[in-house]
């Protein structure tokens, strides 16, 4: 579709969302026919080393990829500062997968949680579609376990969290990544999604106006309910950036149909939108724009909607109110 996009429908700029597996082989296809392209909500280390850079020397330059998010960097800053305030015996299981999001975490995340002081007990890394986690659990159990680090797609969270409840591990505090960022991943678990907690990189608590309107992250995310009857998702604020960096970057250039001229202006956009600041110079990466998330916990919802997200922890973004308290995810 990206070549289709590139090489029929000549267009300028391709946006792209959501998971390596989308936003990669998209940027990869943009870098290799000279369109410019802006990714966002994948981590990126995961979008730079999908392109054949090196997160852990990030000097190689992109010429027409850049992309917006936040990195394992971020996600530590996000979960160990809950960790730290639940009582432990500090060990980490890690459910992390064999594919572009699960080698990233084993080889960046985990040296990161060591770095903090927690032990790391690596579950192995499993094929996506697996569907018998009984000696992941039994490994987690016999080393005494007592938080859950995951990156996994959603079906195999679900079959994984189930199974760990009916075997009877039960970690003190999950801090899940990839799963669980919107309302309907949590239907498939009913209660067991209670305080299992998250990162969040946009919601309606978040004190940011649109740079295009100027309307809030509130009244977007009312809006959307009213106009749709469901709960809002983090993907409308990350969605709603793209296409304000796209008007950034084309309000730079002279021929927005000069595709060298706008993938030049992507790189130096920086503006302060739906998501906060953005900065493509000044990221971990050439290209990379930081997006700072707070944590999140899934509690019962005392409105229409059976679980919502409640801000437990600030850490990044202490510009974010905190909504409630943090608490174990199990007793």
């Amino acid at each position: 579709m990206a070549q289709e996009l590139a090489l029929q429908n000549k267009v300028d700029l391709i946006l792209t969302t959501s998971t390596p597996e989308v936003t990669n082989p998209v940027a990869a296809q943009c870098e290799k026919q000279g369109t410019p392209c802006l990714s966002t909500v994948v981590p990126w280390e995961s979008w730079y080393a999908g392109l054949g850079g090196n997160p852990l020397k990030p000097t190689e330059t992109f010429k027409y990829c850049t992309m917006f998010f936040f990195g394992l960097k971020e996600f530590l800053g996000t979960f160990s500062p809950m960790w730290k305030r639940v009582s432990t015996d500090k060990v980490v299981g890690c459910q992390y997968p064999n594919d572009a999001d699960g080698n990233a975490f084993r080889g960046g995340f985990e040296p990161l949680i060591k770095s903090v002081g927690y032990k790391v007990v690596d579950g192995g890394a499993y094929a996506d579609g697996t569907t018998d986690f009984t000696s992941m659990i039994t490994l987690f159990k016999n080393k005494k376990a007592e938080i859950f680090s995951n990156c996994p797609l959603p079906p195999d969270f679900n079959t994984f969290w189930k199974q760990a409840s009916q075997q009877g591990w039960k970690p003190r505090l999950a801090t899940v990544a990839k799963v669980l960022l919107f309302p309907a991943d949590t239907k498939a678990l009913g209660p067991l999604v209670n305080n299992i907690a998250t990162d969040s990189w946009w919601g309606p608590y978040m004190p940011y106006n649109s740079s295009l309107s100027g309307v809030s992250a509130s009244s977007l995310a009312s809006a959307y309910q009213q106009a749709t009857g469901n709960e809002w998702v983090q993907s409308i604020g990350s969605s709603y950036a793209l296409f304000e960096v796209a008007k950034e970057a084309f309000s730079a250039v002279s021929d927005p149909h000069d595709k060298t001229e706008v993938a030049d202006a992507l790189h130096k956009v920086s503006y302060t939108g739906m998501c906060g600041a953005i900065n493509f110079a000044g990221g971990p990466a050439p290209g990379v724009g930081i997006i700072p998330p707070v944590g999140v916990q899934w509690k019962k919802s005392t409105g229409k909607y059976p679980f919502e997200m409640m801000v437990v922890d600030n850490s990044l973004n202490p510009n974010v109110k905190v909504q409630a308290k943090l608490e174990p995810t199990n007793a």
